[in-house]
């Protein structure tokens, strides 16, 4: 099997004059996922590169997979992803994905960037103050999970748990979620990717679909997503995306 043209110009535009050593000793391999990914799934929907990028990198942190990350970073600063939204698809990553797993990606962020001249640190996108983060956090949070939906969390929840909803409000969407530099809609695409790809999540990838609809995003959009998740996720993950969408947006 031969690299296609179509895969070997949409490769290249991601990697220009890389020389793949994988390519010499694996060329069976490298054909194959070079055809699957670059050529066969990109003729699916309509996702533009730039997002395409944003949410593959967010789902290879989800992955921990933190060589193909340094790969896939450099691929995304190449087709325009800013230092500022790579920025922030890590620091987004911290409340779900957690430091422990997104550490290690801190530092390979940085590497590259300094590798490509870029001056750290970047202006800040944070836009709350220790006064403000619960209130601010607690209107982006009713907006992409429901006004409703966060009162009655709220309303039925036991009294020692009280607090991780607390967190949830301040932290998890006034810490992150009300920064700029990625609008409310991207960065749900982020979460969405975040959680299908580290597993184990499927009650969050449901109610993430659900709040993908609340800002806008449409089934055709999250299975876009999906698709394009597939070659660096896998099947058993993308699947179970897959009949997380069904069962809140049914085809």
């Amino acid at each position: 099997m031969a690299i296609t043209d179509t895969a070997r110009k949409n490769h290249d535009l991601l990697f220009p004059n890389h020389v793949s050593t994988a390519a010499i000793t694996d060329p069976d391999l490298v054909e194959t996922f070079d055809n699957f990914a670059f050529d066969q799934v990109l003729q699916h929907g309509s996702l533009p590169i730039r997002t395409r990028l944003i949410v593959q990198l967010a789902a290879i942190m989800g992955c921990h997979a933190v060589l193909e990350y340094r790969a896939m970073l450099n691929a995304a600063l190449n087709v325009g992803v800013t230092p500022v939204e790579v920025k922030e698809i890590l620091y987004q990553a911290v409340p779900y994905l957690g430091i422990a797993r997104a550490f290690d990606f801190i530092g390979a962020t940085n590497d590259v960037f300094t590798q490509r001249g870029i001056t750290l640190p970047l202006p800040s996108q944070s836009t709350t103050t220790p006064e403000t983060r619960a209130e601010k956090g607690l209107a982006v949070q009713k907006l992409i999970v429901g006004s409703d939906r966060v009162d009655a969390m709220r309303a039925s929840a036991p009294a020692d748990l009280l607090h991780i909803h607390d967190y949830l409000a301040a932290n998890c969407f006034g810490d992150h979620l009300t920064r700029t530099g990625i609008d409310i809609p991207t960065r749900e695409l982020i979460t969405f990717s975040f959680l299908v790809a580290q597993g184990g999540c499927d009650p969050q990838v449901k109610g993430h679909v659900a709040a993908n609809l609340n800002v806008g995003n449409t089934r055709a959009i999250l299975i876009e997503v999906l698709t394009q998740l597939l070659p660096f996720i896998g099947y058993p993950r993308t699947l179970n995306g897959i009949n997380a969408v069904n069962e809140i947006i049914p085809a």
